[in-house]
């Protein structure tokens, strides 16, 4: 059982700055990739940002140069650091994480979050 928890959505105004975080817990030997999405009403849910276990990260155009993804993978917990928010950012933002819930022989397992609202008022 594995269970991923976002934090730090909120509410703030057009180019101001949110940190969100999402840790993972549960039956885990281990993280590989982890990333962001989010959903807008009305929207389909659409990639944010992604990163591997080894970092190398991938990022929607539309948030390249405002957001930054990181990971620590000690906490097995991943980060989007949000800046020069914009009104159009308003959604509910997901984790997503590829877990290694099972060695011998390894099987990972795709899991999502709950979600956390993030508004950006104009």
């Amino acid at each position: 059982q594995v269970q991923l928890v976002e934090s730090g959505g909120g509410l703030v105004q057009a180019g101001g700055s949110l940190r969100l975080s999402c840790a993972a817990s549960g039956r885990i030997f281990g993280v590989n990739a982890m990333g962001w999405y989010r959903q807008a009403p009305g929207k389909q849910r659409e990639l944010v940002a992604t990163i591997t276990y080894s970092t190398t990260t991938d990022y929607a155009d539309a948030v390249k140069g405002r957001f930054t993804i990181s990971r620590d993978n000690a906490k097995n917990t991943v980060y989007l650091q949000m800046n020069s928010l914009k009104p159009e950012d308003t959604a509910v933002y997901y984790c997503n994480a590829v877990v290694i819930v099972s060695m011998d022989p390894e099987y990972d397992m795709e899991f999502w979050g709950k979600g956390t609202q993030v508004t950006v008022s104009s």
